[in-house]
């Protein structure tokens, strides 16, 4: 069990995707951990969490004194402070960075707070475990499919955040650095879908930005479960990808609409949006092998490869274009992800019937 006794920091981690990855850890699925820090810079955020893991509906002060002894801890901070970062590195064994700013038009007009989020923090990470030399195992990055062939400013961050984390791997041999990419995370914060819920559940129009769009679709527990498959199996420097689906954004629409009234209504693509999004680029696809159910690119940097023989299993890029799910397809996913989208939406199940 990989994560036996282990202690685990997750920047980030009252984000859509760290609320998963704690309970999936909690629940002893990889070992039962020494401890989990959640790292994260929003009070209010952790002030719920940790309601939710004591199971208390409302609380006063007397809930944060034992914080350090639980073990489900949190700790505010900025992964933008390197001395906020290196006092809760210092304690971890493994790494998962969480932490981003992700929305394409946030990131389009304050650009640099993007690039210190997801560039800075990672190197503030890098550089805690180097000057320190703290016997972290490994950091796992977690990045997106527009990071691939980025053309917005949180794709083109994300790709620096991938680059920063591999090159670590020569300056901290002691330490494996790894990141995951994906797409869509189904009932993420900021997705498609909680857009389309609320458009919904006001009367509409619902918004697409261009007919022609596509997006590859995964839950968040497959998320997770590509963040704990490049734990237990990635090499130094790669970068695991999973094999999903992908879909017309007008047919998710037609599906969560259903035979409402509800009007579409087409308002251009915004800036920094791609039609199609890609997991693996033509570059990329030349040192990229079959993981079973994933794809795992090699590091671009030769000095971290295992072989120099590659076997590439991608002739082309991995693209959101391609292959394209029916609606009745789409329909069928999004009825499995029903109660999934629900929890995390909080909302009832008239929307999804």
């Amino acid at each position: 069990m990989i994560l036996e006794d282990k202690r685990i920091l997750i920047t980030g981690g009252t984000g859509s995707l760290g609320k998963v990855l704690v309970r999936r850890l909690l629940s002893g699925e990889l070992g039962k951990p020494k401890q989990i820090v959640v790292f994260s810079r929003d009070e209010a955020k952790q002030h719920f969490m940790r309601l939710e893991y004591l199971k208390r509906q409302s609380a006063t002060d007397d809930v944060i004194y034992r914080n350090f002894q639980e073990l489900l801890t949190f700790r505010i901070g900025d992964v933008r402070d390197f001395h906020c970062v290196s006092g809760v590195v210092r304690n971890a064994d493994v790494v998962f960075n969480a932490a981003a700013l992700k929305q394409v038009p946030t990131c389009e007009y304050f650009p640099f707070e993007a690039v210190q989020t997801n560039i800075a923090g990672p190197e503030n990470i890098i550089r805690a475990i180097r000057e320190q030399n703290l016997p972290v195992e490994t950091v796992i990055g977690i990045s997106t499919d527009k990071a691939c062939k980025p053309v917005n400013v949180m794709g083109m961050t994300k790709a620096i955040q991938e680059r920063v984390f591999i090159r670590a791997n020569l300056d901290c041999p002691d330490t494996r650095f790894i990141c995951v990419r994906y797409g869509n995370v189904l009932a993420s914060r900021g997705s498609v879908i909680p857009l389309f819920h609320e458009q919904i559940r006001n009367f509409g129009p619902v918004t697409i930005t261009t007919e022609d769009m596509t997006r590859f679709l995964l839950s968040l527990d497959q998320a997770v479960d590509t963040v704990f498959t490049a734990l237990r199996e990635a090499h130094a420097g790669e970068t695991y990808i999973p094999h999903v689906p992908s879909a017309k954004v007008t047919d998710i629409a037609d599906v969560l609409i259903g035979d409402r009234p509800i009007k579409k209504v087409i308002t251009g693509i915004r800036p920094g949006e791609k039609i199609h999004e890609i997991l693996v680029s033509e570059e990329e696809a030349n040192r990229t092998e079959d993981r079973g159910n994933y794809y795992a690119i090699l590091p671009i940097l030769p000095e971290l490869r295992a072989s120099t023989s590659v076997t590439p299993m991608l002739n082309q890029e991995y693209s959101s274009g391609d292959n394209l799910m029916t609606i009745e397809q789409v329909a069928a996913l999004l009825k499995h992800n029903r109660l999934m989208v629900e929890d995390t939406l909080n909302y009832g199940d008239e929307l999804l019937r």
